[in-house]
């Protein structure tokens, strides 16, 4: 941000030039430690690629498949539990490392929406109000880093960086 970029009155300092480049730092930390934890979690869990058990992902799915706003959706992931607790596992695994490291950033984000997305129409669908439930928000969290992406402190900046020094 360069002095004419600030509107008239507001004074550029620094510190508020330093906040405004590294103002989704905070999230894309938050939300890719976050989704690696998932991922991992989903792979160290006991029984969780299972058709059936308490802890399984396809009694998850039988569990919220009558209250889910596309029940084909359960019902495909109920084909082969195993395969979609796998995909959802990896995803989350991916996503969350492509946003820590800032590598393809807007790709691993779009795929953290969609992740997200997928779970608020189908596992917190139901729940009400539908502010208690997280998946709405982490989707939400998601669209910011679409837009944006990572430029600074990013794997995708160092990579942009060296572009540009090769074709000066």
């Amino acid at each position: 941000m360069n002095r004419t970029d600030v509107p008239s009155g507001v004074r550029s300092t620094p510190w508020r030039e330093l906040a405004s480049r590294h103002a989704l730092l905070p999230l894309r930390i938050f939300l890719g430690v976050t989704f690696v934890y998932a991922g991992l979690d989903k792979l160290t869990t006991p029984g969780f690629f299972a058709a059936e058990g308490a802890a399984s992902i396809g009694e998850q799915m039988r569990g919220v498949r009558d209250t889910a706003a596309i029940p084909a959706l359960v019902d495909l992931a109920l084909k082969a539990p195993a395969g979609f607790g796998y995909a959802i596992a990896l995803g989350e695994l991916l996503v969350g490392l492509g946003v820590l490291t800032g590598l393809l950033t807007r790709i691993a984000a779009a795929g953290g929406a969609l992740i997200s997305l997928s779970l608020w129409l189908t596992v917190s669908w139901a729940v009400t109000p539908y502010y208690y439930g997280n998946d709405l928000v982490y989707l939400m969290a998601w669209l910011p880093l679409v837009l944006a992406g990572a430029p600074y402190w990013s794997l995708d900046a160092l990579i942009r960086s060296r572009r540009s020094r090769r074709t000066a």
